[in-house]
């Protein structure tokens, strides 16, 4: 088995990003989710909301700043340059699910542009190096922190169980669907489908993992991300075969003690 993709999604919710290399620090994939959009009130703003997000186009510049660009109906909204936030930016205090941190304010420029091409209120935030978000207890033993990701620093899914997936869909007469509808970070070859479900800990390159828990899929993987455009049959044949109690499973959540770099092509091995 080997790391078949890497990929970091610097806007939560908004466009990805495949490497062929990324570094893992404090917060999860360096570059990975740390800028989100949010309401007025502060609570993150996602394509559960405005599927118009799948549409933003993110490009990290070398001093931290971030080119946003639009992308299929949203093309006609231009683009826009936000410089990183120092320390003089202003600390607003956001939500994402039950937790509520300090971020940076990425500014009124950046603010106007988001506004204006998703059609709705909203601020670009920024996580700074000091922030303290924790991963879940109930899960995370070591303390280890997370980013503006959902709950954990980590998406890893193999293609097997895509490819799975994809084959009920042909037998339904749908089209296939590509891996940036569920958004890994990264993604493992050579393996059957759904291996990923009886794994707890792995080892990909010189880096271990712990396998932390199923995740349980929202409505993005029916936003279909060239278009913005809802496609609600991948969620139903999902229900057909990876519902669990009240949940759609597919991909496993993962955790890690030392930072440290992974590339393609690096070899995944399961330890437990």
């Amino acid at each position: 088995m080997h790391l078949s993709e890497i990929h970091i999604y610097p806007v939560k919710s908004c466009g990805g990003i495949a490497l062929e290399a990324v570094q893992l620090d404090r917060f999860g994939p360096a570059g990975d989710r740390r800028w989100m959009v949010v309401d007025e009130a502060g609570g993150f703003l996602s394509q559960r909301q405005l599927p118009a997000m799948a549409l933003l186009r993110v490009a990290p510049r070398d001093d931290g700043s971030l080119h946003l660009q639009c992308a299929g109906d949203l093309g006609d909204g231009g683009h826009c340059e936000v410089p990183l936030p120092g320390e003089a930016a202003p600390l607003r205090p956001v939500t994402v699910w039950s937790d509520t941190v300090l971020a940076r304010d990425a500014g009124d420029g950046a603010a106007a542009w988001l506004t204006g091409v998703l059609g709705r209120a909203c601020r670009l935030v920024y996580m700074p190096p000091d922030c303290e978000r924790r991963v879940d207890g109930a899960y995370a033993r070591h303390g280890q922190a997370v980013g503006f990701a959902d709950g954990f620093p980590l998406l890893l899914i193999a293609d097997a169980s895509l490819g799975e997936l994809n084959l009920r869909l042909a037998a339904d007469g749908k089209p296939a669907v590509p891996m940036n509808r569920f958004r890994p970070n990264l993604v493992v070859s050579g393996c059957a489908p759904f291996a990923e479900d009886g794994w707890r800990r792995l080892r990909i390159g010189a880096l271990e993992f712990e396998v932390a828990k199923p995740c349980a899929r929202c409505a993005i993987p029916s936003i279909d991300q060239a278009t913005g455009q809802r496609d609600p049959h991948i969620n139903r044949a999902l229900a057909a075969f990876r519902r669990v109690g009240g949940e759609i499973l597919f991909g496993q959540n993962l955790l890690y003690r030392a930072a440290g770099a992974l590339a393609l092509g690096d070899t995944v091995t399961v330890l437990e």
